[in-house]
Order: structure tokens, then C-alpha cells, then sequence
């Protein structure tokens, strides 16, 4: 399944952007119903995430590893989750581009899920990763301006 969304961060730099996105503090609270996000080595994270909309339920535990970082640019997200519901694999590009309006973050993702994950269909799951990612942008965002002290 493919998905793809973007965010306008506005009055942001790409710089104070990207400088969040590596903030660890900052992604475990951002990123929708996590309960621990802890580094393992350098750009690899052990997290534990409880997901909770309509028919997907259940707890995860993920592997995320941040792979071909072009500061303050673009990286790849390589997500492995496992949970009751199922087990998640996912590649997602994140590109950070300066725009008049502020910075601009798109997510291109790759997922591909097994489970009763699967068996809900592309469309819910779709619906259901948008949802989780537009609110990780508004915390994201929320948590830039704060540090900018815009």
C-alpha cells in the first residue's frame, strides 16, 4: 500500500525542522500513541506504540531506523512492527523543502501489513495512516515552534 502525504510547516526553516525530526524527546511525544521510543545505536530506535482507531487496535512493538540522512533534507524511515493485530514493513521517504509559506515535509511510504491489518483492507488502513500522520505533523509542528520560540 502506498501513502503519501505533506504538511506546510508555516514560518518554519527547513533547518529548525529537521533539527526536530532528529530530536528524540520530541518524536516519542509526537508519535501517535507511543509509550517508549529509546535509541538502541545510532539512528536505530526501539519503540512501542498503541494504535487504536476504528477496526486497528493493539499494541506494536517497532524497530525504526533512520537510513540515508541528507541533511537537512531528505532520510528514509525503515519501520518493522509487530503486534497482535499483525506485523507492519515499511519504507517512507521524508523530504524537507523550503517554500514561501515555511518548510514542507512529504512522507512517501511504502507499507505493507499482514494480519488482521490486512484483512481490514487499503482503504481503512489508509484512511487510518493518514489520520496517524496528519496528527504526528500538528504535534510535530506544534514541538518546532515551541524550540524556535516562534
Amino acid at each position: 500500500m502506498k501513502i503519501e502525504n505533506s504538511h506546510t510547516f508555516k514560518g518554519v526553516s527547513v533547518e529548525a525542522l529537521w533539527n526536530t525530526l532528529q530530536n528524540k524527546e520530541v518524536l516519542r511525544g509526537a508519535l501517535p500513541g507511543c509509550k517508549s521510543f529509546e535509541e538502541v545505536e545510532k539512528d536505530v530506535y526501539d519503540a512501542e506504540l498503541g494504535i487504536n482507531v476504528g477496526p486497528v487496535k493493539g499494541i506494536f512493538t517497532a524497530e525504526v531506523r533512520q537510513v540515508e540522512k541528507r541533511e537537512p533534507e531528505f532520510y528514509k524511515l525503515l519501520v518493522h512492527g509487530k503486534g497482535k493485530p499483525g506485523e507492519i514493513d515499511a519504507e517512507a521517504e521524508m523530504r524537507l523543502e523550503d517554500s514561501e509559506a515555511g518548510a514542507v515535509l512529504t512522507c512517501s511510504a511504502d507499507v505493507k501489513v499482514t494480519g488482521i491489518l490486512a484483512s481490514v483492507g487499503q482503504r481503512v488502513m489508509g484512511g487510518v495512516s493518514k489520520l496517524l500522520l496528519g496528527q504526528f505533523f500538528k504535534d510535530i509542528e506544534k514541538e518546532t515552534k515551541k524550540i524556535a520560540n516562534l
